[in-house]
């Protein structure tokens, strides 16, 4: 004979209902109160169960499916990437090599920088031992050296430029009037001047009868008086101007760069 649950819980709590009631309990008291509310519960969780499982049951073949998509998904993805990888090394590896050259450019920059910074501060230091007439052509591209807003390019580019003024300067023989102001000399004179390279050179006043020497010295290009040289320099210019047969001519000149004083403390 088939009972239902409920049916099943009522009868084993019948003895214990009918021992309460034997021993005193309430009359009115439900005696299968307490156990119909767990059996409803019971039920109830079972009927829950239940449905979750049915729901499992038919909800799993299409998880599993959706499990398995993602995981072809994944390793066609993974397919790509490898194809990606490979497609893409000659590229990778031609990025990496023009970052190392530019690496290397950028060092070989910053050290050309540095030598550069060198040279400009010679060719600064050696300005004042300039000729004057020389100091003075080259004066706009001293001025645009020392502008630091200009490129690495344009002030190699003046640098070279006043080395190369210079050089020709030094290779030569240069003559013509000069206005320059002397050390113990009352104001600037209009003088014929003519220098010898970069090493020396005179300085010629035909109306006063005077000369002057000059070469670098310890605080740059200095004229000092010469009085025996006024008839030779006047020979020498005159040489140069094609005014005289060439000839011969001895001036006075001082050999080796006259050393700078020693500081005293």
């Amino acid at each position: 004979m088939n009972m239902s649950p409920l049916h099943a819980i009522r009868l084993l709590l019948l003895p214990s209902v009918l021992l309460a009631a034997a021993l005193g309990a309430e009359p009115d008291a439900d005696p299968l109160g307490p156990g119909g509310k767990a059996a409803s519960d019971w039920i109830k969780t079972r009927l829950e169960t239940a449905r979750i499982e049915s729901a499992w049951t038919s909800e799993q073949p299409l998880l599993g499916s959706t499990v398995n998509g993602l995981i072809e998904r994944a390793q066609t993805l993974e397919g790509k990437r490898d194809l990606l990888k490979a497609t893409t090394a000659r590229d990778r590896e031609e990025i990496e090599m023009l970052e190392a050259k530019n690496k290397t450019a950028a060092d070989d920059l910053h050290a050309a920088e540095a030598r550069l910074q060198a040279l400009i501060g010679k060719l600064i230091d050696l300005r004042p031992s300039l000729p004057p007439r020389l100091s003075e052509a080259l004066d706009l591209s001293y001025r645009s050296l020392g502008n630091s807003r200009l490129g690495i390019g344009e002030r190699m580019q003046l640098a070279m430029t006043i080395l190369n003024r210079c050089s020709l300067f030094n290779r030569s023989v240069t003559c013509g009037d000069e206005v320059l102001t002397i050390d113990g000399e009352q104001g600037a004179k209009s003088l014929e001047v003519i220098y010898w390279g970069l090493s020396h050179g005179y300085a010629l006043d035909r109306a006063a009868k005077r000369a002057w020497y000059g070469a670098p010295g310890p605080r740059g290009w200095q004229w000092e008086p010469s009085p025996d040289a006024v008839r030779p320099v006047e020979k020498l210019i005159a040489v140069y101007n094609d005014k005289a047969d060439p000839d011969f001519v001895h001036v006075p000149a001082v050999l080796g760069q006259p050393q700078a004083e020693t500081p005293k403390n």
